[in-house]
């Protein structure tokens, strides 16, 4: 899918939630009793799907005789989902349970009366006191939760394969890992005839998350909550430095960038095909999956620039206001928060929890040293997947890196975001 096609399923979202169609009923009762639940996610990778069935499992174990359906649609964080389960709010008839991401994301659902109020299920379960507090404030609107966290991936993490490197005459990068020497040692892998940045630029996201993690290394935590309450000045010195640094990095991504999705750059890293891989943690689980050892054939560092930072993608699944099934949606969303269901489906997926209540100690070495940074670094929401910023602020970042990466024009990539600010002011109908 191409960065333009990416955008539009974003504003035809966007569009059919805006007409109406989703929340103008009342809610479906949540005690009648059925047999059946629908649940409709993006996972449909090796790891992805390991992670989900992890979810079902648990829930059909919990619930024998209840039919769960993987209602799962396949495309690079939702690309094609999303438009999927648009159209379907637009007609009323939503599926019980779909995934989503924090913030904005779920936010946006909650206002238009898509989704229900889950107070219950976090009172159940002491979600309230165990999830850790950006997150947990991330999924609420007027005081109430509106969707429950599957786990937290770290988007700020370069990835690189160690063997690739000693190839090269490359020290492994460690924790502090200056941009300057990553710049170098790209350098040198190109020299030695291997691609430096392995890139699923067939994914748009991932592209979007390498400027994403640039940015940050520029304007750190203070710019990033500045970006987040629209104060961020886009023509100012610090982007056009993260631009440009944004547009050296592009020189050193794999010539086949663009016929790659993000798991398949993913796999190519530990074939040694290139050295390094700016991408979320959901590669962690990928390379698991694949066979590859932690250590050995890959290993991670936080992104250059951005040590002490710990930049959020959260997979959230939310309850349909008209859910058919509704108690067994809000059943699933029960079950999916208990810490027994947790570690399982974080050792799939390649996430940490966000709960305090889950002991994370069998846990590959990379996701408890995820899991201290959680609890212990600052926790910032992606603008890459819908969280910290409005949907038209996320359409115009879209748009904005696609316009760099074909013209290296900073005022044209400023021009796109300073649009964006002025859609995102303009509210909903």
């Amino acid at each position: 899918m191409t960065i333009r096609r990416r955008i539009a399923a974003a504003a035809v979202l966007l569009t059919l939630l805006a007409a109406g169609g989703c929340g103008s009923d009342e809610p479906t009762s949540a005690t009648t009793d059925t047999r059946r639940l629908e649940v409709v996610s993006w996972w449909t990778s090796g790891s992805e799907a390991a992670a989900l069935d992890t979810l079902l499992s648990a829930f059909r174990q919990a619930n024998p005789g209840v039919e769960a359906v993987n209602g799962a649609v396949a495309g690079g964080a939702g690309s094609q989902a999303v438009v999927a389960l648009a159209k379907r709010l637009q007609r009323n008839d939503p599926p019980d349970v779909w995934q989503t991401f924090a913030g904005k994301s779920v936010q946006g659902y909650a206002a238009r009366g898509a989704v229900r109020d889950v107070s219950s299920v976090y009172a159940a379960g002491g979600l309230d006191a165990a999830m850790q507090p950006t997150i947990r404030q991330s999924l609420r609107r007027g005081g109430k939760p509106y969707g429950v966290p599957t786990g937290a991936h770290r988007s700020n993490v370069l990835w690189f394969n160690p063997a690739v490197l000693t190839r090269a005459g490359v020290t492994p990068p460690a924790a502090g890992y200056p941009f300057a020497t990553f710049l170098a040692d790209l350098a040198k892998v190109k020299a030695a005839g291997t691609a430096p940045l392995c890139l699923g630029g067939k994914d748009p996201f991932t592209t979007v998350e390498l400027f994403e993690n640039v940015l940050l290394s520029t304007i750190g935590p203070a710019g990033w909550r500045d970006m987040a309450a629209d104060g961020l000045n886009w023509r100012s010195s610090r982007v056009a430095s993260a631009l440009r640094s944004f547009g050296t990095l592009l020189t050193y991504s794999d010539p086949a960038a663009s016929s790659l999705t993000w798991d398949a750059a993913t796999r190519k890293l530990t074939t040694r095909g290139c050295a390094f891989e700016s991408m979320n943690d959901s590669a962690n689980g990928e390379l698991i999956a694949g066979g590859a050892r932690e250590g050995m054939d890959f290993a991670a560092v936080p992104f250059p620039g951005t040590d002490g930072s710990y930049l959020a993608v959260v997979d959230v699944f939310v309850a349909a206001t008209r859910a058919e099934n509704a108690k067994n949606a809000l059943g699933f969303l029960g079950e999916i928060s208990k810490p027994a269901v947790q570690v399982p489906f974080s050792k799939a997926k390649g996430s940490v929890p966000v709960l305090r209540t889950v002991d994370v100690s069998t846990l590959p070495p990379y996701q408890q040293d995820a899991s201290r940074s959680l609890w212990h670094e600052t926790v910032l929401l992606s603008v890459a997947h819908g969280e910290s910023m409005s949907p038209e602020f996320q359409e115009g970042f879209y748009n904005a890196v696609s316009t760099y990466v074909r013209t290296r024009d900073p005022d044209a990539f400023a021009t796109d975001l300073e649009d964006a600010v002025s859609a995102g002011k303009i509210p909903p109908r």
